[in-house]
């Protein structure tokens, strides 16, 4: 069976909570499909699709986090084809981890994180910073500021020489 629910139902406590809980440890849970916001006309969240087994094998869960996956529209974004394809893909050949989009996680680190299901806590979109040299930085600046005093000086001499107002 495959459920489509806001995100709050993943991590939220409560009735919720219990029912997920429950649903974990019962190992009915195979896969967590997040998608991204303004898909459906009733609603502008973000949903996600919770895929449930009731004879499920694997002691896993597969997250999926197509959130960034779509294609936008004026007032209702959507999936294309290749979107649809990629998550289907992903979900039929459930890999062990896709940089960025896709990882299996244990019961036990579900199980560790008090059985939270937000996606976000198990396969990032985030980018890694980019470190930046601050002395190279430095360096590079300068020689711009030596090349820019060498360059007026320049140009300055040709309007000294043309008989105009220097700069």
């Amino acid at each position: 069976m495959a459920i489509i629910l806001p995100h709050g139902v993943l991590f939220r406590g409560g009735a919720e909570e219990r029912i997920r809980t429950k649903l974990l440890k019962d190992n009915h849970i195979d896969t967590v499909i997040g998608l991204p916001s303004n898909l459906f006309y009733s609603t502008g969240i973000p949903v996600c699709i919770l895929v449930l087994k009731k004879c499920k094998k694997q002691d896993d869960i597969l997250f999926i986090n197509a959130v960034e996956q779509y294609k936008p529209g004026k007032r209702q974004n959507s999936l294309d084809e290749a979107h649809i394809n990629r998550i289907v893909e992903t979900y039929q050949f459930r890999p062990e981890h896709i940089e960025r989009y896709a990882r299996r996680v244990s019961m036990a680190e579900i199980e560790q994180n008090g059985y939270n299901l937000n996606i976000s806590r198990y396969v990032s979109t985030s980018e890694e910073d980019i470190q930046i040299d601050l002395k190279e930085v430095n360096k590079k600046m300068a020689l711009i500021n030596e090349s820019i005093k060498v360059n007026t000086n320049n140009h300055n001499k040709f309007l000294k020489e043309l008989g105009l107002d220097t700069i």
